[in-house]
């Protein structure tokens, strides 16, 4: 700066309060509308893969199980392009993949493995066991245990309310009612019991247990 000359920075900045006010009210804006308008423009983004459908009722059960737990602080369900990743985890991932989910659980931590393709990886009583007590399927893994889990129950009128917020959203739920997301969660309950009683495991339909071993099993799978 030459002597007696002021600098750009005092003319603009200093000088010029209410202008650079503006200017950075303009810059937040913008930047504010780049990252919301993407949330509310989902149909115009990429195509969903055949094979992807919603949750069931208990699927999406387990989810908010997994999400309360914190399990996405853990664990990502994003498998990038690289070939040490899709020799580990599996085939990448594609973002028609998680078009159902509210919100995604990319996550972007890996204390634990990435669970984008963890369905039908395991059988549903190693995930049983495995939340029951980390150690006895995974020696030597950090991960707490979830004991809770065995003994606290699902509420099919807390379920419905989840379905029906949603459908609201825009996935397509044909039935929210409470009667129709009870049956589902009966049906899909009552197979997930019967496999764990032939590993000699006893659980009811409702044990949240049971509920996220079904979000756990269709992740990846469809």
């Amino acid at each position: 700066m030459i002597h007696g000359e002021e600098s750009w920075h005092r003319k603009l900045v200093e000088h010029r309060s209410a202008l650079m006010a503006v200017g950075v009210t303009v810059g937040i804006a913008l930047g504010s509308l780049i990252e919301i308008v993407p949330m509310y423009t989902v149909a115009a983004g990429p195509d969903m893969a055949d094979t992807v459908a919603p949750y069931t009722a208990l699927e999406l059960a387990g989810r908010d199980i997994y999400v309360r737990e914190g399990c996405y602080n853990c664990h990502s369900q994003m498998i990038r392009p690289f070939r040490a990743e899709t020799l580990r985890y599996g085939d990448w991932s594609r973002a028609g993949e998680v078009a159902w989910d509210r919100p995604f659980q990319l996550g972007s931590r890996r204390i634990g493995p990435d669970l984008a393709r963890i369905g039908g990886k395991y059988p549903d009583a190693w995930h049983y066991e495995h939340m029951a007590d980390p150690r006895a399927t995974t020696p030597g893994s950090i991960m707490p245990p979830y004991p809770w889990l065995l003994d606290d129950k699902i509420t099919a009128a807390d379920v419905a309310a989840t379905v029906g917020a949603h459908a609201t959203l825009g996935v397509p739920y044909d039935d929210t009612s409470v009667e129709a997301v009870s049956r589902s969660l009966e049906e899909q309950g009552g197979g997930i019991v019967t496999r764990l009683a032939e590993a000699r495991i006893d659980a009811e339909p409702d044990d949240e247990i049971v509920a996220l071993i079904a979000y756990l099993q269709k992740l990846g799978a469809s």
